[in-house]
């Protein structure tokens, strides 16, 4: 992982902050009374510019002030929209908008003025987004890069108390570890394989004493992973199961919460072959499996007072003259078989055997993250990730999570009807239903394996790819799902118990 530049959390007055520049959430009609000398040290700019609409102070729009007699020389103010949208999730785009502005201006040492009353899940939600603005997108390029790297990073607040200062600490670790799902997802198809995958994760669990089990092809066969296997068969690389533990000594038996990621290193479709515009990006469609590394990685080093299985079922999914075909019957772990009607919904079938291993492992609630489906993306765009859960309640907690966590999710219906779709006239289940309802068919698919424990699955297809760069965040990868998966391991000990 590359270096995290320094971060603390400071209680000092806003002028006599040490920074290069110094980052100011300004709401739509701010007239920054809370900010004592801000105007006349802005030499009535910062005022000025609101009031006449100059500067609207929209979401991520950044406007550039100069600050006379101040320590730092330089201030942006960075659009948070309506006051009464300020939120967690807003709070983290706001930060990273703000640092990659100032970044692109040369600056290396940032401080961002958080105002008034603030709680530590702001500072928390703060810090990570300072850190993963630090995330360097073109690590290949040889030339000179075009964004200056950051050497001090600062949150300004009222009253620095221990809560905020471990707060900090805690959203820099958060955000690392949404750099490192990033840095996963960005890495070419030629570079990041099934077995390279698992290297990687190997050397995570090295660096903070995760537990770690990687099956090859002959314990992937023994344990009658067929569908793993299929789905690799057609590549020269061969599959793989990363299996990632965190076990604390004194955790209870109960709960063990099991996140499985689909690591699909690069998908062509397989004989049922994508086009080829756009397929380029199919390096990025183990983002689910990167996210569930990255969170393992967070809840060791946080600390989790629960157990938490990581699984990551890692394959390349090739048209090779040993590949899957259309029509092919495969029996997976749990026993039941599949009819393969399209070699490119493939993530559900490995996905599959994963799950069915997760709860073999132990695991008494399940949560899959995956880029699945084309449909949720025509359901619910590029913001919002679809989820897909029973029992209700816990829907209901992993969305509450998700929400609190700044990651929008939105919840679908996995009805019993909609297994309907995936009758096979030769085999227990199909693994497509056709067009309608696809992001639930794939959804309906995977709860047939979860055993029946409480079980979610975020379709991230949308979510997981900047297709283009934003103000707030670079195109590419985007750790989607991580901090929700993170903090559901610190929530545990708000489940019910089952009777």
């Amino acid at each position: 992982m590359a270096s995290t530049p320094i971060l603390s959390c400071v209680d000092t007055s806003a002028n006599d902050v040490s920074a290069d520049v110094l980052l100011v959430p300004t709401f739509e009609g701010d007239s920054f009374d809370d900010l004592a000398g801000f105007g006349d040290a802005s030499r009535g700019e910062a005022p000025g510019a609101i009031a006449g609409r100059e500067f609207k102070a929209k979401p991520h729009e950044v406007f550039r002030i100069t600050l006379q007699g101040w320590r730092a020389p330089r201030g942006l103010l960075v659009g948070a929209g309506k006051r009464k949208d300020w939120s967690v999730g807003r709070i983290t785009s706001v930060a990273m908008a703000g640092t990659l502005a100032a970044r692109s201006q040369g600056h290396g040492r940032v401080a961002l003025l958080l105002r008034g009353a603030v709680s530590p899940q702001d500072v928390q939600a703060a810090a990570a987004g300072l850190v993963q603005a630090c995330f360097e997108v073109a690590v290949y390029k040889t030339s000179e890069r075009e964004a200056a790297a950051v050497s001090e990073l600062s949150i300004v607040v009222a009253a620095a108390d221990q809560r905020l200062v471990d707060a900090a600490a805690r959203g820099r670790t958060v955000g690392e570890c949404v750099n490192l799902a990033r840095s996963l997802s960005n890495e070419p198809g030629n570079v990041l394989t099934p077995g390279t995958l698992a290297e990687q994760a190997q050397a995570v669990a090295s660096e903070v004493g995760l537990g770690i089990d990687v099956l090859d092809e002959a314990r992937l066969k023994a344990l009658g992973m067929h569908l793993l296997l299929g789905v690799g068969q057609g590549s020269a690389t061969p599959p793989r199961l990363i299996v990632l533990r965190h076990e604390p000594p004194d955790a209870p038996s109960w709960p063990v919460l099991g996140l499985v990621g689909k690591g699909i290193t690069f998908d062509t479709g397989g004989i049922s072959i994508k086009p080829a515009e756009s397929m380029e990006k199919m390096k990025h469609d183990m983002s689910g499996g990167s996210a569930v590394i990255a969170a393992l990685r967070a809840v060791r080093l946080l600390g989790a007072p629960v157990k938490v299985i990581g699984l990551v079922p890692a394959a390349e999914n090739m048209p090779g003259g040993r590949a899957l075909k259309p029509g092919d019957i495969v029996r997976a772990a749990s026993g039941k078989t599949v009819e393969v009607n399209n070699t490119d919904a493939e993530g559900r079938l490995v996905l599959a055997d994963a799950l069915w291993y997760a709860k073999e492992l132990g695991a008494t609630h399940l949560v899959d993250v995956a880029t699945l489906t084309g449909a949720v993306v025509v359901a619910l765009g590029k913001s919002v990730s679809g989820l897909f859960a029973a029992p209700d309640w816990w829907r209901d907690r992993v969305r509450e999570t998700a929400d609190a966590a700044g990651e929008r999710v939105w919840p679908m219906p996995v009805d019993d009807d909609y297994l309907e779709l995936l009758k096979s006239d030769y085999a227990d289940l199909v693994n497509t239903g056709g067009r309608p309802a696809g992001a639930i068919s794939a959804a309906m698919f995977l709860k047939e394996f979860a055993g029946g424990i409480p079980w979610a699955h975020l379709d991230v297809a949308g979510t997981a790819w900047n297709d283009d760069a934003k103000p707030h965040e670079p195109k590419g990868a985007t750790g989607v799902a991580v901090k929700t998966l993170v903090d559901l391991a610190f929530t545990a000990h708000t489940w019910p118990r089952p009777e």
